[in-house]
């Protein structure tokens, strides 16, 4: 399946559910890589999903599409539209996916090396479990309760437990690692009444923000992700406490830093849809935190929640969004 065909079901079922047509969203952004696809502007083949007619408004990054709905909503806060279409997709399963994100890397110091986002990954919650942040098993309940979130959604394809399984990278895991997965997300924009109009309750988006930490891996803490902490500030997330916070954690141990740099209580339910430990498809799985963030918005289950989007080697780029309801 090409990432067309892969895209092409999601699009039209999130246009169907808000009652637009094709081409009819102002503005339309996707995210996506064209080193994870093995070819240069492979973003244009993706429109193809979109239709050809009639001509739309379209723009994309080259990262996660929590990203490319950022830029759609300040397309939508300028009066530029009242309705945008955003979406993402990735297919890891395509190429050598550690090797692609090698890439991201500092050229001269660590990208020669190779590391993959698993060695990485295991720096990181080795610093943290000598800094006496958490242990291995701290971590192994992080992996179960993510897992049995994802298994009852109805819609999950993750069945049965997951072993935590031997070390892939001391000290993670099998099952503090995310799943190779293919997959793409779309979701809809709207501005004030028309919002209204194709939604009973809307996910207001009250605040956005993203920030960036150093490239290179020994300038920064390992331990600690100040960029989330300040993007989170920058969209008002620390204004009001929140009850619902989906956090782009592709490794258990990335979501006890996030944990702290967000100020995310016990009282506050993180990752109820599973997050990346349940499903990771890379440029897309940012974006399907503010879509799971939404929909808990939408069915009354959650007031005020915090989506939050991630890119870079250990939790380098951080995207906060703060998602309120109305009261009814």
């Amino acid at each position: 399946m090409s990432e067309t065909e892969m895209l092409l079901p999601v699009l039209r079922e999130v246009l169907d559910r808000a009652g637009l047509a094709p081409g009819e969203p102002g503005f339309t952004c996707s995210g996506s890589s064209d080193y994870l696809a093995g070819r240069p502007f492979s973003f244009t083949m993706a429109l193809d999903g979109v239709g050809a007619w009639p001509p739309v408004a379209e723009s994309h990054v080259e990262t996660d599409g929590a990203w490319a709905l950022y830029e759609a909503w300040v397309e939508l806060l300028t009066g530029a539209a009242d309705t945008a279409l955003v979406y993402a997709y990735g297919k890891a399963s395509a190429g050598d996916l550690g090797a692609v994100l090698t890439r991201q890397l500092d050229p001269y110091y660590a990208a020669p090396l190779w590391p993959g986002p698993v060695d990485l990954a295991a720096l990181q919650a080795q610093a943290l479990i000598d800094a006496g942040e958490t242990d291995e098993a701290a971590l192994a309940g992080i992996a179960d309760r993510s897992r049995t979130a994802a298994r009852a959604n109805p819609h999950a394809r993750l069945r049965g437990p997951v072993p935590m399984g031997d070390h892939v990278v001391r000290p993670l895991r099998t099952g503090d690692c995310p799943p190779v997965s293919d997959g793409a997300a779309a979701l809809v924009l709207a501005a004030g009444d028309t919002a209204r109009r194709m939604c009973e309750r809307p996910a207001w988006i009250r605040g956005m923000d993203h920030r960036t930490d150093p490239q290179g891996l020994g300038l920064r803490d390992l331990t600690d992700a100040p960029s989330a902490r300040l993007a989170a500030e920058r969209a008002g997330a620390f204004d009001a406490p929140v009850d619902t916070a989906e956090i782009h954690a592709p490794f258990t141990a990335q979501e006890v830093i996030l944990r702290k740099a967000l100020r995310l209580g016990d009282d506050v339910s993180v990752n109820p849809s599973g997050g990346a430990l349940a499903a990771d498809p890379v440029m897309a799985t940012g974006l399907i935190r503010f879509g799971e963030a939404a929909v808990r918005v939408h069915r009354g289950e959650s007031d005020r929640a915090l989506a939050h989007a991630t890119s870079g080697p250990c939790l380098q780029q951080n995207l906060v969004g703060v998602l309120e309801g109305e009261s009814r």
